[in-house]
């Protein structure tokens, strides 16, 4: 009886709407750089852009008509309480998912094999082959994103002894901790140099100290010239991070800007003063309320008032103004504005502390 020959695999979407599994091999120059097509980009200066995707699933919206583009060499934040629809996000741009509406374009052009070799994914849900040893591990995880195997093993031992990982290089992974574990799979993600990193919640679990690791990190990429992408619903990293934040609540995006640019437009309502001599000029009708805040006095405005109305009168009195300054706003603030209190959630709340890189 002949023998039966193997069902060719299709690419393309499931009717539960994941992506059927794509090959993970990319044409490599054999000199370790990772694929040929890596360094090039679009003539439109963007690294990813997302027009009107949406993604449903059953009668339940993820993410609705998202619109997005993240210009090449920036750190982007895509911002919102858990639930907000970030990761399946991350997922449609990743191939994971597909979107029953609109479409991803990743390095000027449909986000195929080849375009996503070029991309550095680090997953919500953790996850790594327990059974290998750490070098043998990320050795194979770089060979099959397009670096030659002598290289990989190379980059791997650096990134290893950079992660206080160096001894554990023989051991199975299964012998370290999770804190370990996160180490060995953020290894995984950037150890081909890719051109985009996408790292979704990365900060969640990690200790003060080791989130402090994983800044350093992240900053030492975006110097090196590469695009980075990552999710959150913790504001204050936001803010130390990103230059553009893409802010979302309840499945549509609510703010999408240069985050300094924001503040600037934002600025308003709350002025720091600092001054010496007389204090009646504080009392008018622009100005709701006085609070104390790190030896300031903060003006909190009257809707409509005109702060420069303050300044003149606190010159005429005679005062001697050392400080007079409107306030920039938290970007916690900011999407509380735009977007109410109901919609926060657990945007802003403390940050994650678990057991950390250890």
């Amino acid at each position: 009886m002949p023998a039966r020959r193997p069902r060719a695999r299709r690419e393309g979407p499931r009717r539960d709407g994941f992506a059927r599994p794509y090959a993970l091999l990319a044409a490599s120059d054999r000199s370790g750089r990772g694929p040929e097509t890596k360094g090039t980009m679009s003539d439109d200066g963007l690294a990813l852009r997302l027009d009107g995707v949406t993604k449903r699933f059953g009668k339940h919206t993820a993410v609705e008509a998202l619109d997005l583009e993240v210009p090449r060499g920036v750190i982007c934040g895509l911002l919102g309480p858990n639930g907000s629809g970030k990761t399946t996000t991350i997922r449609m741009i990743m191939g994971i998912l597909h979107p029953d509406e609109g479409s991803v374009s990743l390095f000027g052009s449909d986000p195929d094999v080849t375009r996503r070799t070029r991309v550095g994914y680090l997953p919500e849900e953790r996850g790594v082959y327990k059974k290998m040893k750490c070098l043998d591990l990320l050795t194979f995880l770089a060979e099959i994103r397009g670096v030659t195997r002598p290289e990989g093993r190379a980059r791997a031992g650096v990134w290893l002894e950079r992660l206080g990982l160096g001894e554990w290089a023989d051991k199975r992974v299964e012998d370290l901790s999770k804190g370990m574990q996160q180490k060995v799979q953020f290894i995984a993600t950037v150890i081909h140099e890719p051109d985009l990193l996408i790292l979704d919640e990365p900060f969640s679990g990690l200790d003060p100290i080791n989130q402090d690791v994983l800044e350093e990190i992240v900053r030492d990429f975006h110097a090196r010239g590469t695009t980075i992408l990552f999710s959150t619903h913790l504001m204050d990293q936001a803010e130390r991070l990103c230059e553009r934040v893409c802010l979302i609540s309840k499945a549509r995006k609510v703010l999408d800007a240069d985050l300094r640019e924001l503040k600037a437009a934002e600025r308003k309502g709350v002025v720091a003063v600092e001054f010496e001599g007389p204090d009646a000029w504080l009392r008018g009708p622009e100005i709701d309320r006085v609070e104390e805040h790190n030896g300031a006095l903060h003006l909190v405005l009257s809707d409509g008032a005109d702060h420069q109305a303050i300044l003149r009168r606190g010159v005429q009195s005679g005062a001697r103004i050392l400080r007079f300054d409107l306030v920039e706003p938290r970007l916690h603030e900011i999407f509380v504005r735009h977007a109410g209190d109901a919609a926060l959630g657990d945007v802003g709340g403390p940050e994650g502390v678990g057991d950390g890189w250890a």
